[in-house]
């Protein structure tokens, strides 16, 4: 009851009547939910919720959502009491802070150090509101403090996440109190005889130290005193995690750890004489001891970007005893306990209410910016990119980082080559669903796979991961390769059945020619493929024997109608078709799209007026039939150049890669405003629409036979109306 009555005259103290009305309301939920459960030690489930809150009061110095949310985490965690339930009754807010602090809550960390990297990442990314992450870490300081109580497992296990985890994202958010703090009780549980070796040296010079200090400050007073300024001087021991740390980096016995304690000066001042005063208050110091200048540390003139600023140096006295001091005003020193809490307060943000994307864009430049000394972990290099990740789990718990909207296809290759190789689809958080499935942060990913699978060409159009695409790449190479040498034995097979006189390079060459390939090996493939009919190859190498080329016969085709057209007469009762046709607005048709330089007919409707028609288009053949009396014959213009034409094309080929790809070059080339494309692949084929912008019907011919010149297009022709 102790502590519940401590935290009752801390909220009165710090909230007002409506905050502490609805924090006391969180209490008795939590009270009554949790009234059947115990710590390990038999005291109430509620003391551990009380404590957070303590922690986020006292020491982390954050409002009423804040407190609220770290004494329902538990209940909310085990399912007592749900997150929609919170938002009835404490708000949005709220229930956001309390789904991302469960969130976290449901991830280990597994002792290896890629999976401590994703473990951290992932705590970031859903710390999407910054009382997320501070809460949590005051949740982990609370269990450290009550660690006696826990089994030994648990105990060693609580104590090596604190240390590889909590400890360093403390540290990136400036609350060095928190950190120092999570250190000493990681290493007293993982460590503890040198711990307690340690802790006993440090206990029997203490009372050395004492004297040591006040004979060092002294004059450093006398000095700040004629100032006249108002400041506060501190002795403060080194961590005993940072005394073991270097014992061990350096290979040195505690005795000659010369910067065991730090002294602290801290200044009260208005914020326009900061710098100033800092540094009247370094040259006092130098004036009696000699600095170290490698150990000098100016972040007062550029602060750390977690908001951390102070002059640091060491100093040597007559005696040779070597000492840290640091320089900062009250302001600074805040900032320094309190971290990036206290930082927003100073720029008038109460309870850490930053939008989320400052706050992930603050984390981010964190995570980027200090590397943590000594044997700690660089952390999150990725989020410097601005890039955006996932982080999902095997079926074995083992966490994997991937980028934002990866498939399960991407998963899969992500985990071994063989496994994306035969994957077939997946079970997300045991439910069945396809590879092309993106998948979220916190997913539970398995894979299931078929012996008879192999990788697609199509896979390419959604995995997203390099490794994936190369996987798929590697191995659609490796079977063009195997389709090639099928295909050029076939070939070779053939050419004999035909008994046709020309050798196998000579009716390669050909094929190449007439298809527009650029080697063999296309030649091969197709042949392999089946994706064009023997008899078409034979027609193809006939022809040429006889000196036909069949490249010519579509240009042919296409002069052949110019010809035809030049040579038709005009009627005297053709309409001529231009801008305006004698002020009466004319249409052109949508059932044919007729485009300059088309043979067309005009139509006179009752009430829409005059629409003109292609001469072969299907409907206007029924009205002929049935109106005749309303068909006028039409021509265009001579002189008509302006204007541009929607026509649609019909491109029938191959199920290749980089097809549409190349499509677009070409139209681009051709300088072509491509308005639509519809694809509908089938059996390796893919039928294509195309809806371009032409200005007159020989564009749409160059159009046409330029598409026919793509590798894997066998035939590109006009629709004849609506597709």
């Amino acid at each position: 009851m102790i502590k519940y009555k401590k935290f009752i005259a801390l909220t009165k103290e710090k909230f007002s009547l409506k905050a502490y009305n609805r924090i006391k309301e969180a209490l008795r939920i939590a009270i009554k939910e949790s009234k059947d459960l115990t710590r390990y030690d038999g005291s109430p489930f509620s003391y551990h919720a009380v404590g957070v809150a303590i922690i986020v009061i006292e020491e982390l110095r954050m409002g009423e959502i804040s407190v609220i949310s770290s004494l329902l985490h538990d209940v909310v965690r085990l399912g007592r009491v749900s997150v929609d339930e919170i938002q009835k009754l404490f708000g949005k807010e709220c229930a956001e802070v309390l789904q991302g602090m469960t969130n976290i809550s449901g991830v280990e960390a597994k002792k290896n150090k890629e999976q401590i990297e994703h473990f951290k990442e992932l705590i970031v990314s859903y710390s999407t509101d910054p009382r997320i992450i501070l809460i949590k870490l005051a949740d982990r300081l609370e269990v450290m403090r009550s660690l006696d109580a826990f089994p030994v497992d648990k105990r060693s296990k609580k104590s090596w996440e604190s240390l590889h985890v909590y400890s360093q994202l403390a540290h990136k958010l400036g609350l060095y109190n928190i950190k120092s703090e999570l250190e000493d009780l990681s290493l007293r549980y993982l460590e503890p005889e040198e711990y307690a070796d340690i802790s006993e040296k440090l206990s029997a010079t203490a009372g050395e130290r004492e004297d040591f200090i006040g004979k060092f400050i002294a004059p450093i007073r006398e000095q700040l005193d004629k100032l006249k300024v108002k400041y506060t001087i501190k002795g403060r021991t080194k961590a005993i995690y940072s005394i073991w740390r270097k014992i061990h980096k350096q290979n040195i016995p505690f005795e000659e750890v010369y910067d065991v304690f730090a002294i602290r000066i801290i200044i009260d001042c208005k914020p326009e004489v900061e710098k100033s005063l800092c540094w009247q208050t370094y040259s006092i110091v130098t004036d009696f001891y000699k600095p170290n200048p490698d150990r000098m540390r100016d972040w007062i003139s550029i602060p750390k970007s977690n908001g951390y600023e102070s002059l640091h140096t060491t100093v040597v006295t007559n005696e040779g005893k070597w000492v840290e001091v640091q320089i900062r005003t009250r302001r600074m020193d805040e900032i320094a306990e309190h971290g990036i809490a206290a930082h927003w307060r100073y720029k008038g943000v109460e309870d850490g209410k930053v939008s989320s994307e400052e706050w992930l864009n603050r984390l981010r430049e964190m995570m980027e910016s200090v590397e943590i000394e000594g044997d700690s972990l660089n952390f999150g290099t990725d989020l410097s990119t601005g890039s955006k990740e996932v982080f999902v789990f095997t079926p074995n718990g083992d966490l994997r980082k991937l980028p934002e909207g990866a498939t399960v296809l991407d998963f899969a290759f992500d985990i071994h080559s063989g496994l994306g190789s035969t994957c077939i689809g997946g079970r997300v958080n045991h439910k069945n669903v396809s590879i092309r499935e993106k998948l979220r942060n916190g997913d539970l990913v398995e894979i299931l796979t078929s012996k008879g699978q192999t990788p697609k060409a199509d896979w390419l159009n959604f995995v997203i991961t390099s490794k994936a695409r190369s996987r798929i790449k590697a191995f659609l190479r490796e079977e063009e390769a195997k389709m090639a040498n099928l295909g050029r034995e076939e070939l070779e097979r053939k050419l004999k059945n035909w008994k046709l006189s020309i050798n196998l390079e000579e009716a390669t060459n050909i094929l190449m020619r007439y298809f527009k390939f650029k080697s063999g090996l296309e030649v091969y493939e197709l042949i392999a493929g089946e994706k064009v009919p023997v008899s078409d190859i034979k027609e193809v190498l006939v022809r040429h024997l006889s000196g036909d080329d069949p490249l010519k016969i579509y240009t042919e085709e296409r002069n052949e109608r110019k010809t035809e057209k030049k040579e038709r007469p005009h009627k005297n009762d053709c309409l001529i078709i231009d801008e305006r046709l004698r002020d009466v607005e004319y249409k052109l048709a949508k059932c044919c799209n007729p485009i300059y330089g088309d043979e067309i007919f005009a139509f006179v409707t009752v009430m829409k007026g005059i629409t003109i028609h292609r001469a072969d288009c299907v409907n206007g053949v029924r009205l002929k039939e049935r109106f005749p009396y309303r068909v006028l014959n039409a021509a265009w213009s001579e002189d008509r150049i302006s204007g541009m034409f929607s026509a649609k094309v019909v491109v029938q080929s191959d199920d290749v890669m980089g097809l549409e790809h190349n499509i677009r070059d070409v139209l681009k080339e051709l300088k072509i405003n491509l308005r639509g494309m519809k694809m509908e692949y089938k059996d390796g084929s893919v039928n294509s629409v195309l809806t371009v912008e032409v200005s007159s019907l020989p564009m749409l011919d160059s159009v046409i036979y330029r598409l026919l010149r793509i590798k894997g297009i066998h035939k590109v022709y006009r629709a004849a109306g609506i597709v």
